[in-house]
């Protein structure tokens, strides 16, 4: 493995996770009133309502398959039974569901953004970066599944030999970066493409993510007042204003002379 290499399993993790730490401490301090998705669903919402559920019920299903996979040691499900077989089985389908469902997703929302006009003309030079940053990761691990797991005759690549134990080995600040030498270099691709996200989350709508409701249940309600509603219930007198209780002007009588 020459030094270029070695950097990125090494080196490259670290600087993705303080950039990830830092920018959002940052942005907590100094961008508060930025900490937001910036929705689009005033300018479109039935396709929204049909395509945000799909990308982000893929999503979290990925994450969660991402956690077992990677950060819970094989001997801990072997421990409980559970077979490498039985388990190749098991994420292969479910994790190809979730990929399925993510990708959907994600194609129904970027077609929304470049078909209906007004989501195409709030989005930013910021968000196509966010999009092809966000797609990178999720189609490279979709290409790393169908090469490596679905298609792969010699029964699938158990990246629990290795990627897994590299990564806990980066968390626990001892990396190992021979673990990689072996790796199929679609999974390669898919975890540099995934630390870059990491890097640039802060700086884009996916900051919201990193959000929590804990406020929510206690904050006091938001009373709305129409003033259509108002004025249509202040009282108008019926009929001509007598002249008389009209004010005077000084130097003019009622008359008019």
């Amino acid at each position: 493995m020459n030094a270029f290499e070695s950097f990125f399993w090494t080196g490259f993790p670290y600087i993705c996770m303080a950039l990830l730490v830092i920018g959002l401490v940052w942005r907590y301090r100094y961008d508060k009133f930025g900490w937001t998705t910036r929705s689009s669903q005033i300018f479109e919402s039935p396709m929204l309502r049909i395509t945000s559920p799909l990308f982000h019920l893929g999503l979290l299903m990925v994450a969660g398959g991402h956690v077992l996979g990677l950060l819970i040691p094989k001997a801990w499900t072997e421990a409980v039974g559970v077979s490498q077989h039985s388990y190749h089985l098991v994420a292969t389908f479910a994790g190809t569901g979730a990929g399925i469902l993510t990708v959907v997703g994600m194609l129904g929302l970027v077609y929304r953004r470049l078909v209906t006009k007004t989501v195409r003309l709030a989005t930013t030079p910021n968000d196509i970066f966010m999009y092809v940053l966000l797609a990178a990761p999720i189609l490279l691990g979709c290409l790393a599944v169908a090469l490596n797991q679905i298609f792969d005759s010699a029964g699938g690549y158990d990246y629990r030999e290795t990627i897994s134990p590299w990564l806990r080995s980066v968390l626990s600040f001892q990396p190992e970066a021979t673990l990689m030498m072996g790796v199929p270099l679609s999974f390669k691709l898919h975890i540099v493409a995934g630390f870059l996200l990491f890097a640039i989350w802060p700086a884009t709508r996916l900051v919201h993510v990193v959000s929590a409701p804990v406020m929510y249940p206690t904050r006091p309600y938001i009373v709305y007042r129409s003033r259509t509603e108002a004025i249509s219930s202040t009282e108008v007198p019926r009929g001509w204003e007598p002249v008389a209780t009209r004010p005077q002007k000084k130097g003019f009588s009622s008359t008019g002379a």
